[in-house]
């Protein structure tokens, strides 16, 4: 993908693959990086379900997800597994892709302002 031509990016089908390809590949891409995975992360990668064991959290729980973002499915679905507390919040940041929520300044300061006043109320 880091190869891509820009023109082809531009008609990729989701936001987070033609985000991704910019933000990764472009704007914020480490002088160092190879934009590749070990075959041994990438199978870690693949094999990891953020589900798993969710419904053990008995604590206060803030996920935070774009209410834009081609991701936003699975911090649902997610969110509903985390049985194990009652005291949990979905917070969709309006407007936001996925990795909108990584740079863009409007959107990271609701995050901040969020993160801030969560943590203000919980963390006593």
């Amino acid at each position: 993908m880091r190869d891509m031509p820009e023109e082809k990016a531009k008609d990729l089908p989701y936001d987070l693959y033609r985000d991704g390809y910019y933000y990764y590949g472009k704007t914020h891409r480490h002088p160092n990086s190879t934009f590749s995975y070990t075959v041994s992360s990438l199978v870690d990668l693949m094999s990891f379900d953020a589900s798993d064991n969710v419904d053990l959290i008995n604590q206060p729980l803030l996920m935070i997800a774009g209410s834009n973002a081609d991701t936003l499915y699975k911090t649902e679905q997610v969110f509903s597994k985390a049985v194990g507390t009652q005291d949990k919040e979905l917070f969709l940041v309006k407007g936001a892709t996925h990795i909108e929520t990584y740079w863009k300044q409007e959107y990271v300061k609701q995050i901040e302002e969020k993160l801030a006043k969560f943590f203000g109320e919980k963390l006593k």
